[in-house]
């Protein structure tokens, strides 16, 4: 397990912490799959989890829009810097098929900066958001 839920702090906005929770299983589930170095299984939830991360960071961009939220900007700016690393490391992935690659981007890139970017931009936007 990469990130365990009492990892993930919670925040003032029930959608937010869904969509944590909800992300969370695909998560751990892919780097389970990396750790184990089953290249069909990462195959398929790298895809899964683009898709997830990819569907969380618009459902949250909509709530801010909506709502008006003044650091939209900012916050998106922590998402658009995790979309392009993932793609990135989905790209290498492609052609390397390299677990451990995945691995260490994961443990030492992607946990750092989920946590960070929960606790920091979703803490801070939850309040402010629909």
């Amino acid at each position: 397990m990469l990130i365990q839920a009492q990892d993930i702090q919670q925040v003032g906005n029930a959608m937010m912490n869904m969509l944590h929770e909800d992300e969370l299983a695909i998560i751990n589930d892919f780097y389970g799959a990396v750790k184990s170095k089953d290249i069909e299984k990462i195959d398929e939830l790298f895809k899964t989890l683009l898709a997830e991360v990819e569907s969380h960071f618009q459902t949250e961009e909509e709530m801010m829009k909506q709502s008006g939220y003044a650091d939209m900007q900012m916050h998106k700016s922590d998402h658009d810097l995790m979309r392009k690393k993932l793609e990135k490391f989905h790209k290498r992935w492609e052609v390397l098929k390299g677990p451990k690659e995945v691995q260490g981007f994961l443990e030492k890139d992607f946990k750092k900066w989920y946590t960070g970017h929960v606790s920091k931009w979703d803490a801070q936007t939850a309040p402010h958001i629909a």
